[in-house]
C-alpha cells in the first residue's frame, strides 16, 4: 500500500477515531482499559481549548491511519515553548509505513516556523524499543530526565 500520506490538524470530526487511539494504545502498551466516555471527552476537552494543546492526524486511502497530541509548556530558561509529543497511536493495518515520520515531521516543521517554540519532546515507555529506535533515528536524543508523576 502506497498511498501518499496527507497530515493536517485533527478536528471535531477526528473525536470518536482519536479516542478510540487512545484506547487501543493503553489496552497494547499498559493492559489498561480506558473508559470509552472519559476518553472521547478528553478529546473534545482539548479541542475545545486549543491554547491547552491540538491534535494532528495522518490520513492514508481515506482513512485517519494514526495521531499525535502536542501540548505545551513553558521554559523559563529558554523563554519559549516546548511542544510535548504525546499520545501518539498509529492504527496496525498503517505501521511501518511512514506514518509516524509523516506526523512527527509536520509538527517538527510547523513548531520550527513558530518563532516561540523552543523545541520538542516526548517520552516513551521504557520497554518500547521499536519507538525508541525511531525517536532516534528521527533526530531526537535521550534526555538524562526521568519522570515522575502524582495522580488524583
Amino acid at each position: 500500500m502506497n498511498d501518499p500520506i496527507h497530515v493536517r490538524r485533527g478536528t471535531s470530526e477526528d473525536a470518536a477515531t482519536i479516542a478510540g487511539f487512545q484506547r487501543a494504545m493503553a489496552d497494547e502498551t499498559e493492559d489498561k482499559a480506558l473508559h470509552a466516555d472519559v476518553v472521547e471527552a478528553g478529546v473534545h476537552g482539548l479541542l475545545a481549548r486549543p491554547e491547552a494543546g491540538f491534535y494532528v492526524v495522518a490520513e492514508r486511502a481515506g482513512e485517519v491511519a494514526g495521531s499525535l497530541m502536542v501540548t505545551p509548556e513553558w521554559s523559563d530558561w529558554r523563554n519559549g515553548w516546548f511542544w510535548w509529543v504525546q499520545s501518539v497511536y498509529v492504527a496496525p493495518a498503517h505501521r511501518r509505513a511512514g506514518i509516524y515520520r509523516a506526523l512527527y515531521t509536520h509538527v517538527r516543521k510547523e513548531a520550527a516556523a513558530t518563532s516561540d517554540v523552543c523545541g520538542l519532546r516526548l517520552y516513551v515507555e521504557r520497554e518500547n524499543d521499536g519507538a525508541r529506535e525511531v525517536y532516534l533515528r528521527l533526530g531526537m536524543e535521550e534526555t538524562s530526565y526521568r519522570l515522575y508523576e502524582e495522580t488524583f
